[in-house]
């Protein structure tokens, strides 16, 4: 139901820690964690914790009794303290397990704990830091700028989270402002590496997180100038300079205030740089001698080049897994690695290729043995057994340097007899397994290529001149291939065989999802071939799970939708689940949910419709709508308590989840939403176009965010499509009303009301009241915003006594705020007071929560006009913070409109400025006109401060969007111009 008229989305910091050799790991950044090989260990108590980190952060350096006891209690510790300070440092011992007694060390009567050399996340951190530095004085903006992201990626969260005591909380702050430190200078090199129109939403949120730290501020203008927003980079130095005079007496640093004159002048430095690319990294493109690779060579990859030959030549680099999806470019990567680090392995390299991706594996005892006589063993003296040639093996290479490098390996079974056990060979493994149960080795999951690396392996194949004729084209191809080296070889290799293809003609052939897989094949190389041999190698539970997953066209889900999918238990799901990610052909996209590859989900697809029976399909399919829909429907009930809609939804088989509260909730919604629509838009034919229509319009009234609300548009308009052919009107009724919702949302009031106006009467026929009374409701409010109030009042006064009728009090309350916003439309200003307050009153009655905010949203607009302006700012500033709870961009924007209004009519026009920018940063996007709008409220705000010229170009932005649109609001607009508008709220 309508609560009232709108006017009115590298490394990881585990990964990282994981990856350092077989002992033990240690994390800060976060949570205090420790693990011994990839086990994490038992965190321990939080004074256990705080010990921890306090030796940790001393860097292998002994702290005396005192000082610990300091660290962790503080100004009051306990009786016995140094007795405890030892029960605490024998369990910490202990939890280090078999590597704890040579770690945690005591020493006159102290302790320490010597740490390996990237072992601590933190210290990894450091060394990302000093290497960007060092690609920055070499000239490489783009390599610097991904090696701060790497350091930035190593934080999960709070520094040291719930370890108590003073000195945690010294470091933490250290740590916090080491790590603010390294976020400006990774987005100094996003500006410099032209990256400015996607530092601009992240920079936003900074300077609201830190307002006093100027140098975010200076980035945030140069990347708002640079996006062609000069209103708002003027707007930032405005905000700084009144938030600073408020805090400390002092304006902006002289720099700050360079730098605003820079842009009233638009000074030509200031403009983006010229030839950056997009990525923030140039290409890197590598040819190894002596490679059987394909002409393209090896492209890209840089970073992990480095990092795996920096890894070989150091002390923790004897095992290292490459492990990845079949196509990636293991083998390519391996190869390069060998070639890169030979003057590493003076004595040598081995090279075999495990076949262990298909039925042809070697086996280890002929791997030894072909080793054994490369290493200069006559054939008559390789022993028999895997064991003896394993030992001789082993003792040739005993104080020699070789790198061992294992293709292809099928699992770590296959590897261990094969390893040298001695530290100064190296291992490198390449697998489509993880191989979790290799220990001691190093884990890289190698990713698909970035897309300019991506192009630039196919330009090298296909040539230079035909990619430069269709550059956008071929940026479309590599997307197709999701980036995967093997598809773009393929694609590439296509094309350079046929001279008279074009490459848009080609591409249009693999937007065709449905043969993309046909496309991706050329001579004896094809991409679902290659996926084939991992399928084949899977266990029946786990081929029936990968080829339901990918029924679905959303290439992420949750475990507990996967469950509903495979009906299955969580446990029995989570299993599996992780057993297909252990193979490469699932990856854990965040704890409890998983995603595929777009190429390897077409494989699924296909396999599904080969290998399962149709019912089989279908009845996945209805599973997970059904679990989609109850669990929606749950949510709805509790963020929508009395409205009855949930009583008119078609019923379903699955319960669906139960929260504990609206909190957690909300948050599966959020992080659901995305997959459901994608499941009903996909769910479109008998059977289940009712319950993806249900899902949708529940979808609709929940939805936090505008973005969302776009998705909501196009997948409403795929059903109602659906429903047309299918001649149902009750669900075509349901999605008419859902799309007059979103061009509301949309301020496209003309599409609006035709949308509304065929719910009304397509629901009047299926005799769905509920839906039919929504739409006249949807109507009144078009009425409002098209300057109808008599109309406005009319249409809403027949919605209110249709609620009436249905006994739904919750919409009930909805139109009588409507009807508040008609009357003050009209200027019977205490009329609309005391509608908003019976709106309110019925909201509290029913126990709503986001409907009671848009009452009080509501209720705190007709405040404002009837000069109740305390009043007025306190029921905004209440609905303001259930919006915030909510995720709602576009009501969170429109209340700091609203509220913007209330310091205006206060003639506090610095503080309506402040929160008119806040409500142009969230509703931009929202909506044309809403912007509009807000815009020239601040424009009268920021006249009311003196700042005139800013004002004048606020409102010359806000009048040509009305003008185009057509708007009302364009002769108010003019009038301000022409110097005639007044201070007040329009």
């Amino acid at each position: 139901m309508r609560s009232g008229s709108p006017d009115t989305g590298s490394p990881r910091a585990a990964g990282a820690v994981e990856g350092h050799g077989g002992r033990l790991r240690f994390a800060v950044l976060g949570p205090v964690r420790v693990w011994s090989g990839g086990t994490l260990l038992p965190p321990g108590s939080p004074r256990q914790q705080a010990l921890l980190a306090a030796l940790l952060l001393r860097g292998g350096r002994t702290a005396t009794a005192s000082e610990l006891i300091d660290a962790v209690w503080g100004e009051n510790p306990p009786e016995a303290a140094v007795a405890s300070l030892r029960t605490h440092a024998s369990r910490l011992r202990k939890a280090l397990g078999p590597d704890g007694g040579r770690s945690l060390l005591s020493s006159s009567g102290g302790y320490a704990l010597r740490v390996e050399r990237g072992a601590l996340d933190l210290d990894v951190a450091e060394e990302y830091a000093a290497r960007a530095g060092k690609a920055e004085s070499d000239g490489e903006p783009g390599t610097a700028r991904n090696l701060l992201e790497a350091a930035l990626a190593l934080w999960e969260g709070e520094t040291m989270a719930g370890v108590p005591g003073p000195h945690a909380g010294a470091q933490r702050a250290r740590i916090e402002e080491r790590r603010l430190q390294l976020l400006e200078a990774r987005l100094e090199m996003d500006l410099r590496t032209g990256r400015h129109a996607q530092a601009v939403t992240e920079l936003t949120a900074l300077t609201s997180a830190h307002p006093l730290r100027e140098r975010l501020r200076a980035q945030l203008m140069v990347a708002l100038y640079r996006s062609n927003r000069q209103a708002e980079a003027l707007g930032v130095y405005s905000d700084c300079r009144r938030l600073l005079a408020g805090h400390s007496g002092v304006g902006p640093s002289r720099q700050l205030r360079e730098l605003n004159r820079r842009i009233l002048q638009a000074d030509p430095s200031l403009a983006a740089p010229s030839g950056t690319l997009g990525s923030g990294a140039s290409p890197m493109l590598l040819h190894p001698a002596g490679t059987s690779l394909s002409s393209g060579g090896f492209t890209g990859r840089g970073a992990v080049v480095k990092e795996l030959v920096r890894r070989l030549a150091g002390d923790d680099g004897q095992l290292t897994v490459i492990a990845g999806i079949a196509g990636v470019g293991k083998t390519a990567l391996s190869v390069h690695v060998a070639h890169a680090a030979r003057a590493l392995f003076p004595d040598g390299q081995l090279q075999v290729d495990l076949r262990g991706a298909g039925a042809g594996a070697l086996e280890p005892r002929d791997v030894l043995g072909t080793f054994l006589r490369a290493l200069g063993t006559a054939p008559s003296a390789v022993p028999d057994s895997t064991d003896e040639r394993a030992a001789l093996y082993r003792s040739l290479l005993h104080g020699h340097r070789f790198l061992i490098v294992l293709d292809n390996a099928r699992d770590a079974a296959q590897v261990r007899p094969l390893l040298p056990g001695t530290p100064d060979c190296a291992v490198l493994v390449n697998s489509r397994s993880r191989m979790a149960d290799l220990a001691g080795g190093h884990l890289v999951e190698l990713d698909v290529m970035e897309p300019e690396d991506a192009l630039e392996l196919f330009t090298n194949i296909l040539g230079e001149e035909r990619t430069a004729r269709e550059r956008d084209a071929a940026l479309d191809a590599v997307a197709a291939c999701g980036f995967l080296p093997l598809a773009i070889r393929i694609a590439a290799s296509r094309l350079a065989s046929h001279g008279d293809w074009t490459l848009s003609g080609f591409t249009a052939r693999l937007a065709d999802k449905r043969n993309l897989l046909n496309e991706l094949r050329t001579h004896d190389l094809a991409v679902a071939a290659a996926f084939r041999l991992s399928y084949d190698r899977l266990t029946p539970q786990q081929a029936r799970a990968f080829r339901l997953l990918g029924l679905q066209d959303h290439p992420e889900i949750s475990l507990h939708a996967a469950a509903a999918l495979l009906d299955l238990g969580p446990h029995d799901t989570e299993e599996v689940l992780e057993s297909l990610v252990d193979t490469s052909l699932l990856e854990s996209a965040a704890a409890g949910r998983y995603r595929f590859h777009d190429l390897i989900r077409l494989f699924a697809r296909t396999r599904a419709y080969v290998d399962e029976e149709p019912r089989r399909r279908l009845g996945a399919h209805s599973r997970l709508l059904d679990f989609y829909l109850a669990t929606t429907a749950g949510v709805y009930a509790l963020e929508r308590p009395a409205q009855p809609l949930v009583d008119h939804l078609e019923p379903t088989v699955h319960p669906g989840l139960v929260f504990p509260g609206r909190a957690h909730a909300l948050e599966w919604l959020f992080s659901e939403e995305r997959c459901m629509l994608a499941c009903a838009a996909q769910l479109t034919g008998s059977g289940f176009l009712r319950r993806s229509v249900d899902l949708v319009r529940l979808l609709s009234d929940l939805a936090g965010d505008t973005s969302d609300s776009r998705h909501i548009e196009r997948v409403s308009s795929t059903l109602l499509t659906a429903a047309c052919a299918a001649g149902d009107e009750h669900a075509q009724a349901r999605m008419e009303v859902t799309l007059s919702w979103t061009e509301i949302v949309a301020a496209r009031f003309d599409e609006a009301d035709r949308h509304a106006r065929a719910a009304v009467a397509l629901a009047a026929s299926a005799g769905d009241r509920c839906t039919a009374s929504t739409a006249m409701n949807d109507r009144g409010i078009v009425a409002l915003q098209q300057n109808r109030p008599g109309d406005a009042e009319t249409l809403l006064r027949e919605a209110l006594e249709a609620f009436r009728a249905d006994g739904n009090r919750p919409a009930e309350a909805s139109a009588l705020c409507n009807l508040s916003r008609a009357h003050l439309a009209a200027g019977q200003v205490e009329e609309a007071v005391r509608l908003a307050r019976q709106g309110v009153g019925i909201y509290r009655q029913t126990g709503a929560t986001m409907r009671l905010a848009n009452a009080m949203y509501a209720l705190g607009t007709a405040l404002t006009r009837s000069g109740g302006l305390a009043e007025a700012a306190d029921r905004l500033t209440d609905a303001l913070a259930v919006f915030r709870s909510s995720r709602h961009r576009f009501w969170t924007g429109m209340t700091h409109l609203r509220l913007a209004e209330v310091h205006l009519a206060a003639r506090r026009h610095a503080e309506a400025a402040d929160e008119a920018e806040r409500a142009v940063a969230l509703l931009r996007g929202c909506g044309e006109l809403w912007s509009a709008r807000t815009l020239t409220v601040l424009g009268r705000a920021l006249h009311g401060t003196g700042e005139t010229q800013r004002a004048r170009m606020c409102w010359r932005e806000a009048l040509t969007v009305c003008e185009r649109l057509g708007s009302h609001d364009s002769e108010e607009l003019r009038s301000l111009l022409a110097g005639h508008g007044s201070d007040g709220p329009p």
